[in-house]
């Protein structure tokens, strides 16, 4: 795992960690990433770490949503995921 996605995925678990101590039922959160080509078929492994990273505090993704749009720095792949605490 490179820096910046080391770094977004220890900040979706500290977040995630949070919502579960806080006692919320659900957590909607927002993963971004840069695409250098989002025509290709190919693993999104910098949000698969930060998923895994919400769900070992105790999460369960429920459903996801993506959107693809281009900002000024390229394109940007969004993914508003919804998760839930497991039993």
């Amino acid at each position: 795992m490179g820096f910046i996605n080391d770094a977004k995925a220890q900040e979706a678990g500290k977040r995630a960690r949070e919502a579960y101590t806080n006692g919320d039922y659900v957590l909607v959160y927002k993963f971004i990433e840069a695409n250098t080509s989002s025509k290709a078929t190919a693993p999104m492994t910098g949000i698969a770490d930060q998923i895994q990273a919400v769900e070992s505090n105790g999460w369960m993704l429920s459903n996801m949503a993506a959107a693809e749009g281009k900002a000024l720095t390229g394109e940007r792949v969004a993914l508003i995921c919804l998760f839930r605490r497991r039993s």
